[in-house]
């Protein structure tokens, strides 16, 4: 593939300040970042997967990871380039929480896995033991989420307004809002970019 450009363009900048909350000097080092692990400028499932890794060692999050690179890779050709980054790491990092339950791309995409615009019970369940996979041991959870059935159930109890067994982004959306962990979830990553 060859190496990737070694700074971003003026153009590329102006773009990427549009489109994320980071300036100038903050994309140019996260590009410069980004190019020393990723030289050829594209970072494949394997290297997301090593890197999700490096944050939850006592787990197994290569399912998780899997589920967010599908997020990630905008354009779905199997890696993931620096807009695509950038721009998913400006809204976990530093959007608001609004922004983050409303873009399609990220959140409410990675738990609809099949695009039909719902999000099923068992597409819940999969992310949701993914999840717990990949924290493992490092988190206790009170006795009615300790399994991820349990935290699905009370999710949707709580979410699903008709009962239809199925979630509409607007449910997601004020369901969301409504629980705390999953705002705590949302806001992860706040302050650490």
């Amino acid at each position: 593939m060859g190496k990737a450009q070694s700074k971003l363009s003026p153009e590329q900048l102006s773009d990427l300040q549009k489109c994320t909350y980071f300036d100038k000097k903050e994309l140019q080092q996260w590009y410069k970042g980004f190019l020393k692990d990723c030289p050829s400028g594209q970072l494949d499932k394997t290297e997301f997967q090593k890197i999700y890794k490096q944050f939850f060692p006592f787990g197994d999050p290569s399912r998780f990871a899997d589920y967010v690179f599908n997020v990630f890779d905008g354009d779905k050709n199997g890696t993931i380039d620096f807009k695509e980054f950038i721009c998913a790491l400006s809204i976990t990092s530093r959007g608001r929480v609004d922004e983050k339950l409303i873009c399609k791309s990220l959140f409410i995409q990675l738990y609809d896995i099949d695009n039909d615009g719902f999000i099923s019970q068992e597409e819940m369940l999969r992310i949701v033991d993914a999840i717990y996979k990949m924290v493992g041991s490092m988190v206790k959870l009170p006795a009615d989420e300790d399994t991820p059935e349990k935290r699905v159930n009370k999710i949707f109890d709580m979410m699903d307004q008709d009962k239809d067994g199925r979630l509409t982004m607007d449910e997601f959306r004020e369901g969301s809002k409504k629980d705390p962990t999953i705002v705590q979830a949302l806001n992860l990553y706040d302050g650490l970019v």
